[in-house]
């Protein structure tokens, strides 16, 4: 083998990693690429040329370079843990991120050895860093974006994955409610359930429903309720008939008074819409308004027959109550109207444009009211 000579001054940089950096000689030599002995060697010669004691301030020196190198690099994994305490239970790919992330800040042997990352998984994720499965996750939200949208914000994953469904996605709910979840995507909330009270029976019409609230046939039975609507020019009004056959509200009527007037409007609407064959069944709470002279006489001369609740108790008109509830939490949201025009319109959207037509329904088997009696009928 050919014997190599090295240069004084390559000999003097390779012994001062070894007696001012503090590395060891097999390393060094390693590095270099030269045997080991020889480096042992010129460490010998180099600490005798420079007489007695030096051996020892070598040492010395050595040994502090040894010491800064272990606290830079106990500050280092000190740092990565602090920036990245957040995903130290997470994935791999996840750690992979933040990796990428902070690689101009952090050695990438040092983030490897703190979150236990082999760096070739790294390097293989860096040529190719979005799976299969991120890319068709990403291709599915774009879909799930749209049908939460479309909904005003109000679908859930349940209602969001029937729209995927119809549309021939194939996807799971429990996947769509899992990228729900990470898009932050929620359903809105309704409100405290109200209090159950115990009351008394109408003495004007008696309970004919007793809480039946599934039907076999349209205009059979039809629910009526009153709320208000809030605006800066006072209080607004509004009256629905609905269908408990299809959930549709079949009569509605909005006015600036509670007065037995706004509840004939609506019956009228419905009454005119329908044009039931038969006499219906018209439930409702114990309200002025139902238990007029008015009233009764107008549900007797259109083949109406009342039912009303127990005083105090919501239950036994609950699908009324319902659809109140969920017109306030999906559209009205503790809003105030600056008119009351204004809200109509607004109302008279949510019940036309969407309720009717759009809305899926869960005791529909997720179909809105108008599918539901379309497909029923076969029209």
């Amino acid at each position: 083998m050919k014997r190599v000579r090295y240069p004084a001054e390559f000999k003097a940089e390779a012994v001062r990693q070894v007696t001012e950096r503090g590395h060891g000689v097999v390393n060094v030599a390693k590095r270099l690429g030269m045997s080991d002995k020889s480096l042992y060697l010129w460490v010998r010669l180099a600490q005798d040329r420079a007489g007695p004691g030096s051996g020892e301030t070598a040492q010395l020196k050595a040994e502090v370079s040894r010491l800064k190198a272990d606290l830079k690099r106990a500050n280092e994994e000190r740092d990565i843990l602090k920036k990245g305490r957040n995903v130290l239970c997470q994935t791999v790919r996840v750690k992979y991120v933040f990796m990428a992330e902070h690689q101009g800040q952090f050695r990438l042997s040092s983030m490897c050895r703190v979150l236990r990352i082999q760096r070739s998984g790294y390097y293989a994720w860096n040529a190719a860093p979005k799976s299969a499965r991120t890319l068709a996750d990403e291709s599915l939200m774009a879909d799930i974006r749209k049908s939460f949208e479309d909904s005003q914000g109000i679908y859930g994953s349940p209602r969001v994955h029937c729209d995927l469904r119809e549309a021939g996605i194939a996807c799971g709910e429990k996947r769509v409610a899992r990228l729900m979840r990470q898009a932050q995507l929620r359903s809105v909330r309704g409100y405290k359930r109200p209090r159950y009270k115990v009351g008394m029976p109408s003495t004007t019409a008696p309970n004919l429903l007793q809480r039946e609230f599934t039907v076999a046939h349209p205009d059979q039975v039809w629910v009526t309720d009153i709320t208000y609507i809030r605006t800066y020019e006072g209080w607004l009004y509004l009256t629905v008939v609905i269908d408990l056959y299809s959930r549709a509200v079949v009569g509605w009527s909005m006015k600036s008074t509670m007065a037995t007037e706004l509840v004939l409007d609506a019956l009228m609407m419905a009454v005119w819409r329908r044009r039931p064959k038969a006499p219906v069944m018209i439930h409702s709470d114990q309200g002025s308004q139902f238990g007029s002279d008015e009233f009764n006489r107008w549900c007797k001369d259109n083949h109406l027959v009342p039912s009303m609740s127990r005083r105090g108790n919501c239950w036994d008109n609950a699908v009324a109550e319902s659809f109140f509830s969920n017109l306030k939490k999906e559209r009205i949201k503790l809003r105030i109207y600056a008119s009351r025009q204004e809200a109509k319109s607004d109302v008279f959207d949510y019940i036309e444009g969407f309720y009717n037509r759009v809305r899926r329904h869960s005791h529909l088997d997720q179909m809105s009211p108008l599918a539901f009696e379309q497909l029923q009928t076969g029209s």
